[in-house]
């Protein structure tokens, strides 16, 4: 039986692994290998692995800088396309083992891995499907085997991998061929090894926002085409075909819509695939002494933030080491002041002490169920009304900063259109207009003073679920 398409829509749900994921919210990358020597952000697999000599490398200072932020998560590139290795993987010379590195006995990723367990961090692996170096590389399953043998190696000796990051890198092997990567048989094996980890960007779980500058979209919907997944892929192929109709097939990441209804509508097979905000807190993803001057600012970074994890997607933000194996100073003191600014952002929840009231309500999932940051419970209007009225009210005038709203996604992601009103001595004035929420939602409202706010739900695929709402007070400026 087919369902209208609102319905239809709504029968998608995330994975518990996508739900976790999308729960860490902030985390980052750090890219360090032979390039951090070489002044490069691509190697071309020629490099000596003698070169890489950090002679004061302490992955617990990454680790306490990145917590420092309030990231949860930390995802090494353990191998890129250069194909050198950060540890002693036995399928190659091209690694740690033959570097100056600890007189070759380093290991890199076991470094970096105990360090996130010790300090409470999520450990993930970036492993680049083109080696450069590998002499089978464009051998078809000759290569194939050997990746499989070294992301076996990642995905059992260094415990628990919250995240398994692969993008779309391609190029001509020795032979002068293309290697056309097995991806169902790379996931399976990461299934296999560690089912509760995240596949990202070429994968099934998660999805690339579509550039690297931090951008966002207006509206970030976590159902789109089943298609999507591949779309890396396909853009791959379809440029080296004449195929109409393969082209016409492809989604691309970068389209600035992938979830409206109208979007939809056509579509038979549809997925959870929520998106990832994906940047460097430099211009380059590998460390160069010309950049040390170029670190984004905290304004940058926080309206990424606000943008990426407050608008229904994850941030992942880089830090690159720098050849002594350490983040430079400037990187450390703008982490820890992301972290600051974030405390105080988000630290008084003034819902606490607010009466919140709502139109309608569906018997045992009144409003004040969605004074819990959780899915244990949560607040929906009566059945088949596709909007809502929610007030939050306070005895005296609040310095409002920030309003998050949360749905609860395991029935989905349903609204389409919010507003946020507050009270003015002539009646409620608008002063804010939303689209999507889905995961999460922050409205800035920048220190906005009232004593009643009013969100109203305006459309939905079906009935608006809400897990959480919270309004918190705004943090005063220091002179």
């Amino acid at each position: 039986m087919y369902l209208k398409n609102d319905e239809r829509l709504v029968q998608i749900t995330p994975h518990k692994r996508q739900i976790a994921h999308q729960s860490t919210e902030f985390y980052s990358f750090v890219h360090f290998t032979v390039n951090t020597f070489t002044d490069r952000e691509w190697g071309d697999g020629k490099e000596s692995p003698k070169i890489l000599s950090p002679e004061r490398l302490d992955a617990e200072q990454w680790v306490r800088a990145v917590k420092s932020a309030g990231m949860k998560g930390l995802i090494l590139t353990c191998k890129h396309h250069d194909g050198f290795c950060l540890w002693p993987s036995k399928y190659t010379k091209h690694t740690v083992e033959y570097s100056p590195y600890k007189q070759g006995k380093g290991d890199i990723v076991k470094e970096t891995a105990d360090a996130c367990k010790k300090h409470g961090i999520k450990f993930g692996v970036y492993l680049s499907p083109w080696d450069m170096n590998n002499e089978l590389y464009g051998r078809g399953k000759e290569y194939d085997d050997f990746f499989i043998n070294q992301l076996t190696e990642l995905l059992t000796n260094y415990g628990e991998i919250f995240s398994v990051w692969f993008d779309g890198a391609c190029g001509e092997g020795p032979n002068g061929k293309k290697q056309y990567y097995d991806w169902e048989r790379y996931y399976a094996r990461i299934r296999e090894l560690q089912p509760d980890a995240c596949i990202s960007v070429c994968g099934p779980d998660i999805r690339w926002c579509g550039n690297e500058a931090g951008h966002t979209r207006k509206a970030e919907w976590s159902v789109v085409p089943e298609r999507a997944k591949d779309s890396e892929i396909i853009a791959e192929k379809s440029q080296q075909t004449d195929d109409a109709e393969f082209r016409q097939r492809k989604v691309d990441a970068r389209d600035s819509d992938l979830g409206s209804r109208e979007i939809l509508e056509n579509e038979n097979a549809l997925i959870w695939y929520p998106a990832e905000v994906n940047t460097s807190i430099r211009p380059g993803w590998f460390w160069h002494e010309s950049e040390n001057d170029k670190v984004r600012s905290l304004d940058e970074l926080i309206n990424i933030y606000y943008n990426s994890v407050g608008g229904n997607a994850t941030f992942l933000l880089n830090i690159p080491p720098t050849k002594d194996g350490l983040f430079h100073e400037n990187d450390v003191k703008r982490l820890s002041e992301i972290g600051e600014y974030l405390d105080k952002a988000f630290k008084e929840n003034l819902t606490a002490t607010a009466t919140l009231t709502a139109d309608s309500t569906e018997e045992g999932f009144d409003i004040d169920n969605a004074l819990s940051d959780n899915y244990d419970s949560y607040y929906t209007p009566e059945k088949g009304k596709n909007n809502a009225e929610i007030i939050i009210s306070w005895q005296e005038n609040q310095n409002i900063g920030n309003i998050v709203l949360k749905e609860n996604i395991l029935n989905s992601q349903r609204v389409e259109e919010f507003s946020v009103d507050i009270m003015e001595e002539d009646g409620w004035k608008e002063v804010y207009k939303g689209t999507v929420i889905g995961y999460k939602r922050i409205v800035p409202l920048k220190n906005i003073t009232a004593s009643r706010i009013r969100i109203r739900i305006k459309d939905s695929r079906c009935e608006p679920q809400l897990s959480f709402i919270a309004v918190y007070k705004a943090v005063q400026e220091e002179n």
